[in-house]
């Protein structure tokens, strides 16, 4: 199933991944069914943010608290960076997944022009999602 992701949304992930380089960056990805519409960038709070990441709890359960509200887009899933790498999920992206079927973008290397691939996370493990730019 194809996703839609604004560009705005796509230019802000990239963005992120430039700031933080030569660390991981991570946020949230927010929208409605197949929709992304907005990132929302957050502290990685992993003690090795060089190589791994963990989004900052408090970040995650507001924005759950905003879309339960009405206040706030859903949370589709999460973004993180690959500073030296592919976008694609590693061993470790593999292990650490909660396999819930959520979406995961990896932006690669560390550049604002970085090569952006969304994957689903599922009980199976990592397939590869295509996706459409759309405007917002």
């Amino acid at each position: 199933m194809e996703l839609e992701v604004t560009r705005e949304a796509l230019t802000a992930m990239r963005a992120a991944s430039a700031a933080a380089h030569p660390q991981e960056a991570c946020g949230l990805l927010l929208g409605t069914g197949r929709r992304i519409i907005e990132v929302r960038e957050t502290r990685n709070i992993h003690p090795a943010p060089a190589t791994h990441f963990e989004i900052d709890p408090q970040a995650l359960i507001d924005a759950y608290r905003a879309a339960r509200s009405g206040a706030g887009a859903q949370v589709l899933g999460y973004f993180h960076s690959h500073p030296t790498g592919d976008p694609a999920p590693s061993a470790t992206d593999s292990a650490m997944a909660a396999h819930d079927g959520r979406v995961w973008a990896i932006i690669a290397g560390g550049t604002a022009g970085g090569d952006v691939r969304f994957w689903q996370d599922d009980i199976a493990g990592f397939a590869a999602l295509p996706f459409t730019i759309i405007e917002s």
